[in-house]
């Protein structure tokens, strides 16, 4: 029974953003007239014209992710991005193991149970406590599964902003011989967050979306290094890897937004900024009697971790009251991904070996490029004045 007096919707103040990992605040403007309107697989000159400016994003996108241009592919977003690299596996005839990380988001983790049921062998990769994948787990799992011919590993875990060290488990899988392990990464919450080198990590493919960056929902690119075999076809339009008329306005936000988030030098001092603002936050939630931080070891400078996104628990408050309580102080926040937001459960904290208790009470903050050290200290004061509030059930 969880108790609370004193706290009402009629104390919150302004609203302050702090669910950046489920969508950031847009900031796409300047593309709201793109003059090419036409369908850009038309022959006529409208058709040209839209052809002409698609092709021209696709360009930019990849000088920003210094890959080339024909090695990107515009398509709906992350989740659609990583499900047609996962289904395009169906198409492969040998019975050779895909491996995913146990702590993947929805849209990977969901679609390889899916072809699984459709005959294709899988395993997990286990993670350690802090939730990230390690050489040694990653060893572990190509050792049980010594067929495997598909590795799927995040960048940044969308929970826990747990960071892989992506290149070594690539050089790790690499260095292994015989017939080769397609390696995909979902780089959803890291392009514009962390430094990400597509080529230099030696990635087969990847996914990105633009509302993560501030563009529309829509619309994200996959990077493939060589052309998949497509489960569904169509028009044939993007190389025939994703057929539908091409959303020429979506890839000129895209770029748009990769150029404005996506840099170097950009993404450098964006993560320097939110380091600071981040490791005085995460030193104020240590200090909480009743928050316990997910993982417990994470500390107020760790590199382990993005500096964007933060899983706490508060004891004796469910995540889902926490959520809602902050959100009547006015501070969005989440429990978890957005995406699995209906279902129970938290598979990410449980393959971190995160007891249910602690996993329910668990909510994930996350902040943005406009977040302030004023809207920290705000969101701090609230977190205190809802501990206080609620009360600690008796016995």
């Amino acid at each position: 029974m969880i108790f609370m007096d004193g706290y009402t919707q009629d104390n919150a103040p302004g609203r302050y953003y702090f669910d950046w990992a489920a969508t950031a605040i847009p900031d796409s403007s300047g593309v709201e007239n793109i003059p090419a309107f036409g369908n850009p697989s038309s022959l006529h000159r409208e058709g040209r014209q839209a052809k002409a400016v698609l092709e021209d994003a696709r360009s930019r996108c990849a000088a920003v992710l210094r890959v080339p241009a024909k090695h990107l592919y515009f398509t709906a977003g992350g989740t659609e991005s990583n499900a047609m690299v996962i289904h395009s596996l169906l198409r492969r005839r040998h019975a050779a193991w895909l491996l995913w990380s146990a702590v993947e988001h929805p849209s990977v983790r969901e679609n390889c149970v899916v072809i699984e049921g459709l005959g294709k062998h899988l395993g997990s990769i286990g993670v350690e406590q802090d939730g990230r994948v390690t050489p040694a787990t990653l060893e572990k799992a190509l050792e049980k599964h010594p067929e495997t011919r598909f590795a799927a590993i995040m960048a940044v875990n969308n929970e826990t902003g747990a960071v892989m060290d992506v290149p070594s488990l690539v050089r790790l899988i690499r260095a292994r011989g015989g017939a080769p392990i397609h390696v995909h990464s979902d780089l959803v919450q890291a392009i514009g967050k962390i430094p990400v080198d597509i080529a230099g990590w030696d990635l087969d493919s990847a996914s990105i979306s633009a509302h993560k960056l501030g563009g529309p929902r829509g619309v994200g690119l996959v990077y493939l290094r060589k052309p998949l075999d497509p489960l569904y076809t169509g028009g044939g339009q993007e190389g025939g890897i994703r057929p539908g008329t091409e959303n020429t306005a979506g890839a000129v936000a895209l770029a748009v937004c990769l150029e404005r988030r996506g840099t170097p030098s950009v993404v450098k001092a964006e993560y320097e900024a939110a380091s600071r603002r981040w490791n005085r936050f995460i030193a104020a939630l240590r200090a909480m009697d009743r928050c316990t931080l997910i993982p417990q070891d994470r500390q107020d400078a760790d590199s382990r971790f993005s500096p964007w996104i933060v899983q706490a628990a508060f004891k004796h408050i469910p995540g889902e009251v926490m959520v809602r309580a902050l959100d009547a102080a006015g501070f969005a926040v989440s429990t978890g991904s957005a995406c699995s937001a209906s279902k129970p459960g938290r598979p990410v904290l449980t393959a971190m070996g995160v007891d249910e208790p602690t996993s329910l009470e668990g909510i994930r903050i996350s902040q943005g490029w406009s977040t302030t050290t004023e809207d920290i200290a705000a969101l701090t004061q609230a977190i205190r004045a809802i501990l206080s509030a609620f009360k600690i059930p008796a016995g």
